[in-house]
Parts: structure tokens; C-alpha cells; sequence
């Protein structure tokens, strides 16, 4: 950094530090420049502040590059017009005030604290019914059991009521003989402004049962006799494919126990995959900061977990009441007293800094003490009123393990040998992304409870290799839940001590979807953060984190992946590679222009999945590559999965905008919507995640190798020539120009731009094309093998004049 760099960072951070009292590394988030460096003025200890998601009116693209270098939490929504952008961020009161010196100001408040706790609530409170319902024995009452003859056809009808009912997670099954073969077929659950009426079940039969057993996924049972209907049709005529699963947010040992269940239920098509590396765990260091100024607080960390007997320690600073008192620490069991030094008048006379080397000099079995934020600790240090007790500050009950988690994958499929194509859906990267979970147990429960009687959902499991990991980050998700609503990255604390104390506790952990080892920001890619509390920090290098590891291993593990979908929230956006760009704005490589037409045409099917639930549209402006639609997510997981492994890897962004038709507005949902909108999104998506399938499914059964026209073709031309290979599907084109035979390592045909079509080529002198094309199922034109010696690709010859 030059020393007119330097001079100006001072500057700022002048600035900074008088409009916020909390220092350099806040909001520089992308710098390594340590909060020492420059010794700032004794002030008090900064409180907590609430946090919002507000909407940002960024003037110009000065000032977004300004929001960008700051390292303000962004959600994944953005719109821009006229020069203007509109972002929605998380931000603290302190945060919006030194914004507006940029010219950044808040245009709209959409989301509060409260609002957040009001979410918690709603989900706890339906989390304590089914722990009630669980409880008690799942009874079940057989209300109709029907069978009737129209004109088309015979008919079977249930309705079963279940006294567990009232939760979504409640699956009843009901089997029956039919010409000496056993039937089974999932119930649908059937609730009306939210009270639950019962399970129901309408589908054809060859011949009359005699009888029908029910049973549910907690253990009930019953069985009943059918009785004709007197021919006429039942009250609720409705497809007998089941949906709906899930009627609360769920929490990583929610989503694993659902997991688990499903596996127990499904042996023949369901096993759970333990990921090797487990999580740092939802677990802190117990704390406490003393003192109620900068340069006289001292920072106390235990040496053991919270949970593991830190949360017992207590350190008093004391005033021995004599004249001449040296400094003295004593340790008794779990209690540190320490006695500070006196002078001749018996007043205390310790500062910071000599307290802090006396407490890791004597109490080093229990503590380590720094000064606050690297400061020079020159304050002398007042005695407590009361013993200060050290608190990891965690929130979540005994139901919550604070052990290393291990992360799980549901393998779902009749053959998961690696001999089907596989399909891998991953979601909450972000831990306060709290509908995407829903979107995989959502998918695992269609797919399990519809095979049975749905022969597209039969056709998908038979046939594909799908692995659905809920939530790549529980520990951030269970803080999410518990402490700090909109928590992003893991918990795991990579900071040094002048930034390990209890009030950065909100602020550690790393990006998961920055720390991934292609296109990082340690290769020099924007969107990650060099800054261990930075929203976006990419950790201390590449794959620092297991929870990333996890993803490599399973990509590594299983070769036969070929389609995967990153679930996140929210905007409403469908994306894919490249994900990131450098300072010049120079992308990862771009797909062909057959790769991404095969984008362009699998989108098509999978969004048009999503609508049909509710008609949720996603925007053309918000589908395509992550940098035409975005902004630069540096060492993002999906760029792994498609520049290392070949993999075609999408972004889901779920909560798309809503249009209020009363103020003819679109409004953002948030991370947390009230669950009536987490629920639509989280069946919508489901529907787009079966949709990737159905692609997958698609692509295996292609068997077709495409064919291609280069326009103009053979013959004698004068002056240029473009020329144009036009294919019959999305397919790649590899081509030489010198009559060398084309192989795998020849140029591809590319875009001829940012969201534009395929490029032509420009022939200026008489030219061979020899050229073949390859669709994204591997079909290569005219069987020709580009690894051999044959020569039946495709060749034009244009002689110019």
C-alpha cells in the first residue's frame, strides 16, 4: 500500500471511528490492516445494537462500490435503474448513520428485531404442539372407507383422522390386497384455515378390496371393511399425489430426525450418509468483558467450552484494602480473585495491561485475558461490585447438542450403487436462511410417500441418484434460531484476541459459500472478505471449513453426480456459473454457448415447475449468471461443483418479491418470512428441486446425439464470410480452423456476449471447418470419437475470393 493509500485509510478511519466508537475493522471488513494501528481515544464500551433489513438507496455506482469495499451485509436482492440501485441489507443503527456520509440512505425499513422474535415464537410454539402430540399415543379413526363405480372406473376413498393430525410431519399409509398383489399409497393431509380435518386418500383400483389397514409414521394403526358409496363421487375428488410435509421452521436436529425416520420407514430406497467432518459444534468460550471503558477493560475468555465448565468460572477484581497492596491473583476452584495493587493511600493503582499479564501469568488453567481490542490497557482498572461470571452467551436448551455435529446426506433411490445419474440438492449455507431445509425434507417426503403410487415420482427414484443435504451449516443455523436471527456464516472463531471479545460474538465465523477454492478472493476474485468478522469473510484460506470439505467429499465420493441445485434465500433469483469476477470484472470462464443454452432450456422446465403452485414467476432479470443478475460471490460452492467436477450446479434464491396490488409495489419476503410465506416457498421450490430431477432424468434417458448445419456451408465466396453452426439441441461445439482433426481440446463456440447468443465465425481467407458437437447427455454427433483416429466429424470448406 502506498504511503498516500495509507494516509487516506488514516483518514477514514478518523471518520469512522468518530461517527461509530467501534473501530477500524468493522466495516473494512475486506482489509487486514489491524484495529491497532492507529491508538484510538479512551471511550465507553459499545452496546448492543438491534439489527434491521432495510432497503438502501445506493446513488450511483461510486457509492455501491463504496457499500461493497465496506463490507456491509447484503442479501442477495438487488434492483437497479437509472444509475440508481436499490440493495437490501443488514445493518445496525451505527451502520445507517455512517452510510449517509456516503450518500447511502435507507429508503425503506422491511424487516425488525421484533418481527424476527415474532418468527422465533411462531416456531417454537408449534414446535412445543408436536412435542405434546409426540407425546401421546397417535390414535387413529377410521372416518370413511369407500369404495364407488362411475363410468370410468372404480374407485377407492379414505378419510382417517389422526390425533396427531395437527403436525404436517404426520404421514399415514394405508394398504390393501388388489387380485392377490399388495397396494400401498400415501394419505393427503387436508387442512382448512389452519385446523387440520383429516387425511384423505382417492385413487383407482382393478378390483374391490375387502379390506384396508392405516398406518402412521408415529405407530398408529387401524383397519377397516369398505363400503360402497352408493356410486356417487366423495366430497374432496382430488389427485392422489400427496405434497405438503412441513408446517414449521425446522432446526438441523428436527431436519436429521425427520431423516432418520425416513430412512427407517424406506429401507428399500432411502440410507443416510454421515459426512466425515464434523463442525466446530454450537459452542463458545465463556467471556467477560470488566470494565466499562476502552483502555481500562479487560477481556476474559475461559480455556474450556462454555458448556464444559467455562460457564462456571468468575474473576472478581478486588481492592485488598491496604496501603502498598502488590498485584496478586488467586484461584480457588473455579472462583479468580484478583487483588489489585494500592498505593500509599490504598487506591487501586493497576491498569489493564498489568492485570491482564497477571491473569495469564497465575489463572492460565482456566483464562486468557487480553485488553480490549488491542488497546494499550493504560486505564486503571476500578473493583467489581459483584464477581464478573463468564457466559458463553448461548441460548438454546439442552435439546440443543453443543458437541460437533455431524452433517448428513439423504440418499434417496432404488439403485445408490453410483450406477444412475445423481442429482444433489444442498441447502442453508446461510444459517438465518431458514426456509431452505424445508425445501429438501419437502422434496425427500414427495419422493418417498408418492412412490408407491405417482409412476413419475416411481420413474425419477428407480432411475436417478439423489442426495439432499438440509443444512450444510447447523452450528449457524442453530444460533440463527436461538441468539442471532441473522446469523450467515458458521460459528466458528477465526479472529485474533483484538477481536474476540464478547461483543464481536455476532460477527465471527466464515461465509460457506465463499470458502470454496475456485475463483476465491485469495486468487484475487471480489465478493469475499479478508476480515474474520466480515459478513463475508472467506476464512483463513480455501476449504479452511469442514462444513465446506463435506460438500468436496460427497462431489468426490460419488462421480456420478451430474446435476446439483445451491438452495438459498431470498429475491427470487435462478442462477448459475461463472459466480464470480475479478477487479476488472473479468469472469470465471463462461460455459459454451451450447452449456449455456442447456442452462437456458433446463431453467425453462424447472421455473415453470415453480409456478405452477402459486404462479410464482421468476424474472427474466433475475435468471442467468450469477454476475449478470447479481454481483461476485468469490469462492461460492456452485463454481466448485462446475469448474472442478463438471457438475451443471444452479443457485436457487426462494422468495421472490411479492406484488402488493394495493400500493402496486414489490415487496421483499425476507430470510424469515411469517410461515404461511415460508410454507408457499418452500412447495414452490420443492416443486422447482423435483423439476432439476426431472431434468436429470431427461438427460439420462437421452440417447439421441445431435445433429448440426453450418450456414453458409460449402462453396466459393467473396469477401468475409460469417459463419453460423446452428445445432438441433443445446449442444457444445469444438472446432479447429487449420483442417486439423477437432478433438476435446479444440476452441468451443462461445457466446458472442454477456447474455447473447452463440458466436459466429469470421472467415476471411479460404478455410476448413472441421468441426463436432457434443449435447449435455454426452451424445456426440454422428458417433464420431474424438479421442480416436476417425474422421466422420463435420467439414466445410469455404474458399473465399
Amino acid at each position: 500500500m502506498t504511503q498516500q493509500k495509507k494516509q487516506k485509510w488514516k483518514r477514514n478511519l478518523v471518520v469512522m471511528t468518530a461517527i461509530t466508537g467501534l473501530g477500524f475493522s468493522t466495516f473494512y471488513t475486506g482489509l487486514s490492516i489491524p484495529v491497532a494501528a492507529v491508538e484510538q481515544p479512551d471511550q465507553p464500551i459499545p452496546k448492543k445494537e438491534s439489527v434491521s433489513i432495510v432497503q438502501l438507496v445506493v446513488p450511483n455506482d461510486k457509492a455501491k462500490d463504496k457499500l461493497l469495499e465496506l463490507g456491509i451485509d447484503l442479501t442477495h436482492r438487488i434492483e437497479a435503474h437509472d444509475g440508481v440501485y436499490e440493495v437490501d441489507a443488514v445493518v445496525t443503527p451505527t451502520e445507517i448513520a455512517m452510510l449517509k456520509t456516503f450518500g447511502i440512505n435507507v429508503k425503506e425499513t422491511l424487516i425488525t428485531e421484533n418481527q424476527w422474535s415474532t418468527r422465533v415464537a411462531e416456531r417454537q410454539s408449534t414446535v412445543q404442539l408436536q412435542a405434546s402430540l409426540a407425546a401421546s399415543e397417535d390414535t387413529l379413526k377410521v372416518l370413511r372407507a369407500n369404495h364407488f363405480t362411475n363410468q370410468s372406473g372404480t374407485f377407492l376413498y379414505l378419510e382417517v383422522k389422526s390425533s396427531a393430525g395437527a403436525t404436517a410431519s404426520t404421514a399415514l399409509k394405508a394398504t390393501w390386497t388388489e387380485n392377490g398383489e399388495e397396494k400401498s399409497a400415501t394419505l393427503s393431509r387436508l387442512v382448512d384455515y389452519e385446523e387440520y380435518l383429516y387425511h384423505y386418500l382417492l385413487l383407482p383400483v382393478s378390483a374391490i378390496p375387502s379390506s384396508v389397514k392405516i398406518e402412521s409414521n408415529l405407530g398408529g394403526t387401524a383397519t377397516s371393511t369398505l363400503t360402497e358409496w352408493l356410486g356417487k363421487e366423495p366430497k374432496h375428488p382430488k389427485t392422489d399425489y400427496v405434497t405438503d410435509f412441513v408446517d414449521h421452521y425446522m432446526a438441523p436436529n428436527e431436519l436429521y430426525e425427520r431423516a432418520e425416520k425416513l430412512s427407517k420407514e424406506f429401507p428399500n430406497l432411502v440410507e443416510i450418509i454421515d459426512m466425515p467432518n464434523k463442525t466446530n459444534g454450537y459452542r463458545r468460550l465463556a467471556q467477560a468483558t470488566i470494565g466499562g471503558t476502552t483502555n481500562l477493560a479487560v477481556v476474559v475468555s475461559s480455556k474450556a467450552w462454555g458448556h464444559e465448565g467455562g460457564n462456571d468460572v468468575s474473576v472478581e477484581f478486588k481492592n485488598p484494602g491496604t496501603n502498598n497492596a502488590p498485584l496478586k491473583v488467586t484461584v480457588d476452584g473455579t472462583k479468580i480473585l484478583v487483588d489489585l495493587a494500592t498505593d500509599s493511600s490504598g487506591k487501586a493503582t493497576s491498569t489493564a495491561a498489568q492485570v491482564v499479564k497477571a491473569l495469564n501469568e497465575n489463572a492460565s488453567q482456566l483464562v486468557t485475558a487480553t485488553t480490549y481490542r488491542g488497546n494499550t490497557g493504560a486505564g486503571v482498572v476500578a473493583p467489581t461490585t459483584n464477581a464478573a461470571i463468564l457466559t458463553d452467551g448461548l441460548k438454546a436448551g439442552a435439546d440443543v447438542s453443543r458437541d460437533p455435529f455431524t452433517v448428513k446426506a439423504i440418499r434417496i433411490g432404488k439403485h445408490r450403487d453410483g450406477s444412475k445419474p445423481g442429482v444433489l440438492g444442498y441447502a442453508q449455507e446461510h444459517a438465518r436462511e431458514w426456509v431452505t431445509p424445508l425445501v429438501t425434507i419437502e422434496t425427500a417426503e414427495r419422493l418417498l410417500r408418492n412412490y408407491s403410487q405417482d409412476s413419475e415420482t416411481r420413474k425419477l427414484v428407480d432411475n436417478l441418484d439423489i442426495f439432499l443435504v438440509p443444512s450444510v451449516n447447523p452450528d449457524g443455523a442453530n444460533y440463527s434460531l436461538n441468539d442471532y436471527n441473522m446469523q450467515r456464516k458458521n460459528m466458528t472463531n477465526h479472529c485474533g484476541p483484538t477481536a474476540s471479545d464478547p461483543g464481536y460474538r455476532n460477527n465471527w465465523g466464515v461465509d460457506l459459500n465463499r470458502n470454496h477454492s475456485v475463483g476465491s478472493v485469495f486468487d484475487g476474485y471480489i465478493g469475499g472478505g479478508t476480515s474474520c468478522t466480515g459478513d463475508t469473510y472467506a476464512g483463513p484460506a480455501e476449504n479452511s471449513e469442514p462444513e465446506g470439505r463435506n460438500l468436496v467429499w460427497l462431489a468426490d465420493k460419488n462421480p456420478n453426480i451430474k446435476f446439483a441445485m445451491n438452495i438459498h434465500s431470498y429475491g427470487g433469483y435462478f442462477m448459475w456459473s461463472p459466480g464470480a469476477y475479478d477487479s476488472k470484472r473479468t469472469t470465471l470462464p463462461r460455459p459454451s454457448a451450447g452449456e449455456e443454452a442447456f442452462y437456458w432450456a433446463a431453467s425453462d422446465n424447472i421455473l415453470n415447475d415453480i409456478q405452477d403452485h402459486r404462479g410464482t414467476v421468476i424474472l427474466p432479470s433475475r435468471t442467468g449468471p450469477i454476475p449478470d443478475v447479481l454481483y461476485s460471490a468469490a469462492g461460492n460452492s456452485a463454481d466448485y461443483l462446475w469448474y472442478e467436477k463438471g457438475i451443471y450446479a444452479w443457485n436457487f434464491e426462494v422468495g421472490a418479491d411479492l406484488w402488493n396490488k394495493d400500493t402496486k409495489r414489490w415487496q421483499a419476503v425476507g430470510f424469515q418470512p411469517a410461515f404461511v410465506e415460508g410454507h408457499e416457498e418452500a412447495m414452490e421450490f420443492a416443486n422447482g428441486l423435483i423439476g432439476l430431477m426431472k431434468v436429470a432424468y431427461n438427460s439420462a434417458k437421452d440417447h439421441q446425439p445431435p445433429s448440426s448445419k453450418a450456414t453458409p456451408g460449402n462453396g466459393n465466396y467473396t469477401g468475409p464470410v460469417d459463419v453460423k453452426i446452428e445445432t438441433s439441441e443445446p449442444a457444445t461445439i469444438y472446432y479447429t480452423l487449420d483442417g486439423s482433426r477437432p478433438t476435446f481440446q479444440s476452441a468451443k463456440i462461445k457466446l458472442s456476449g454477456t447474455r447473447e447468443f452463440a458466436e459466429t465465425l469470421k472467415i476471411e481467407k479460404t478455410t476448413t471447418i472441421n468441426y463436432f458437437t457434443v449435447d449435455a447427455a454426452g451424445n456426440i454427433e454422428k458417433n464420431y470419437n474424438p479421442l480416436g483416429n476417425g474422421k466422420n466429424y463435420n467439414s466445410v470448406t469455404l474458399t473465399i475470393k
